[in-house]
């Protein structure tokens, strides 16, 4: 069965960029929430237990239908703020190296340059949703609790959550500041192990 992973840091490490409240409340109780009900749908559908997380959602349009929804929304939520949660260090913000400069230089001209598309990206998604970096240094985005890896996708290396509940505490209806504020807590260092080592639950 599924559990909340710990954070790497404490509830009020990243300051004042993401309030210890959001974390109190977006970690513990909204993410809890989805595991919990991850767990249901899979003590009630045993044949799936023994399967992992990346195994589920890149097959759930092959799951029955009668858990394929509870397995899309719950599993995604769960994969999706799991690696949220580790994007974000007390000590990030600033620029990548290595590897992954090279890769958004390359794609986009500099690094300014893709923080501009990525911030632009995040603001002009409907909804509620998420934004993300691949591997090959693509954008994309995906609605509701969607993961890259159900469209046959790569595993992402890096992803900003744009439902409401990651920032209104903080910043209310303001997106573009929570996404600006966000940046000074991205952990690059991170980023770059998930080159090297895919991300999977």
């Amino acid at each position: 069965m599924f559990k909340l992973p710990a954070l790497s840091y404490t509830h009020e490490a990243l300051g004042k960029y993401i309030s210890g409240d959001i974390m109190r409340f977006h970690h513990d109780k909204h993410h809890q929430a989805y595991v919990d009900k991850l767990n249901l749908v899979l003590e009630a559908n045993p044949e799936l237990k023994n399967k992992s997380l990346d195994s589920l959602l890149s097959n759930s349009d092959s799951l029955p239908e009668s858990v394929r929804n509870g397995v899309r929304n719950n599993g995604g939520g769960h994969y999706n703020h799991s690696l949220f949660w580790q994007g974000m260090s007390p000590n990030g913000g600033g620029e990548p190296n290595g590897r992954v400069m090279q890769i958004l230089v390359k794609k986009y001209g500099s690094f300014q340059k893709f923080v501009d598309e990525f911030t632009t990206t995040a603001l002009l998604l409907f909804g509620s949703g998420w934004v993300w970096l691949q591997p090959n240094g693509d954008i994309i985005t995906t609605v509701n609790q969607d993961t890259p890896i159900m469209k046959g996708l790569d595993a992402p290396i890096l992803c900003l959550d744009v439902w409401e509940h990651a920032y209104y505490l903080d910043y209310k209806n303001r997106r573009d500041e929570y996404v600006k504020a966000w940046w000074n807590v991205v952990d690059w260092t991170a980023v770059s192990g998930r080159l090297k080592k895919p991300f999977s639950l």
